[in-house]
């Protein structure tokens, strides 16, 4: 694999530190946020339940495949290159803070690279299952960055696991457990599975999530907004 700069390193940087104010601003003024859903416009971070890393990129490409921006999973809790922004598919709208509806085809903004998460008929570089990479420019790609959320409810329960599917390759977002060499040693390969399986369930973990101005039907409390 051969690691490029993109957007270099002052914009990720001001990035993080817009993701970093926010955050302190939340810790200081809420008093504890305990909203239930996943909504549009949330930032967060995704885990694999079953191996308990966090789905991630970074400006490091695919050295075979694609050669697209590479999309693996870490053990790290406190790596800003793990933050995801949930929006809407191409050519819709989401209003800020409406719950993520089980079923909903959503984007995955990766927030320091601007690229969604991204999938096709590629084969991923370890596993030969189907590669999953970061693609397009400033949020703008193409179908392949479509991921249905899979979940049981009516909405997207941070308290649940559930399951992202990609629309083009109809895989669900996996890691198996491999590992990389240089220069990403030890992070995980992530992969389209064709199959659910205990792999490619995911939780949402560490973020910024957006409440709603009226409260969803059939949801139990009122919560603050952030």
């Amino acid at each position: 694999m051969e690691e490029y700069l993109g957007l270099g390193a002052v914009t990720a940087m001001k990035r993080f530190f817009v993701l970093i104010s926010l955050t302190v601003l939340f810790d200081r003024t809420s008093g504890g946020f305990d909203y239930e859903y996943v909504s549009c416009g949330s930032t967060l971070k995704l885990k694999n339940n079953y191996h308990g890393v966090r789905l991630h990129s970074h400006d490091v490409k695919y050295g075979s495949g694609s050669g697209q921006q590479s999309v693996t999973a870490v053990d790290s809790t406190d790596d800003h290159n793990s933050y995801w922004q949930i929006r809407a598919k191409t050519g819709t709208e989401c209003i800020r803070g409406n719950p993520i509806k089980c079923g909903q085809t959503v984007r995955l903004l990766h927030v320091s690279t601007r690229r969604n998460l991204h999938s096709h008929h590629f084969q991923s570089p370890l596993s030969r299952n189907l590669e999953v990479s970061a693609f397009g420019e400033e949020g703008e790609g193409d179908e392949g960055d479509h991921w249905v959320i899979t979940c049981s409810g009516k909405y997207w329960s941070r308290n649940e696991k559930i399951r992202i599917k990609n629309v083009v390759t109809e895989n669900y977002l996996h890691v198996a457990g491999d590992t990389f060499g240089r220069p990403i040693h030890g992070q995980r390969e992530v992969s389209g599975y064709p199959t659910p399986s205990e792999m490619n369930y995911w939780q949402a973990a560490e973020g910024i999530f957006i409440k709603p101005s009226e409260q969803p039907q059939g949801s139990k409390n009122t919560h603050d907004e952030l």
